[in-house]
């Protein structure tokens, strides 16, 4: 199977287990790469055109009124020759119980007949929240594989949960 992984990762400042902290990488970044490395599938970082804010507080903030609203916010490229892939893993933090809404505005676009779908998403306590059953609305004629829920404070040492993941979602 090809597989692309499509994610949405922030940097800057993030919650970790009860305070904030600076990262130069986003956790779904890094999660996204150990995937890469151990599947061979191919990355497309989801960019907005307008990022949220550096500062967490502001984030969330933004990402709550995005939520609110439906909005569908722009995002710099998406993904080309789609057809070519047969799974699809979808990769993003939890922002208020489900994926960023810029997740929402790429995967509306996307003919998902014939695609074998699933999801891991960074959180630091809330899990997928109600992610995979938007994931289902969103992706139409997908077959769905069980996703997984990684603690972005703990990304870094991820590696054996995302193989034995991969291995049972293949």
């Amino acid at each position: 199977m090809r597989e692309l992984i499509l994610y949405y990762s922030r940097a800057a400042e993030n919650y970790f287990g009860g305070s904030l902290k600076y990262i130069e990488k986003g956790n779904t970044e890094v999660a996204a790469e150990k995937l890469a490395a151990l599947t061979g599938g191919k990355l497309f970082q989801v960019k907005p055109v307008t990022p949220y804010a550096d500062n967490y507080n502001t984030c969330i903030d933004q990402a709550q009124k995005d939520l609110r609203s439906n909005a569908r916010p722009a995002v710099k490229e998406m993904p080309d020759n789609i057809e070519q892939y047969d799974l699809l893993t979808v990769m993003y933090p939890n922002y208020w119980g489900t994926m960023p809404m810029h997740m929402f505005t790429v995967l509306e676009q996307i003919d998902f007949k014939e695609k074998t779908v699933r999801a891991i998403c960074t959180h630091e306590g809330s899990g997928m929240g109600r992610s995979e059953s938007d994931l289902k609305k969103l992706c139409s004629g997908a077959e769905f594989k069980k996703g997984l829920a990684i603690q972005g404070s703990s990304v870094s040492s991820c590696d054996e949960s995302l193989k034995k993941w991969n291995e049972s979602t293949k």
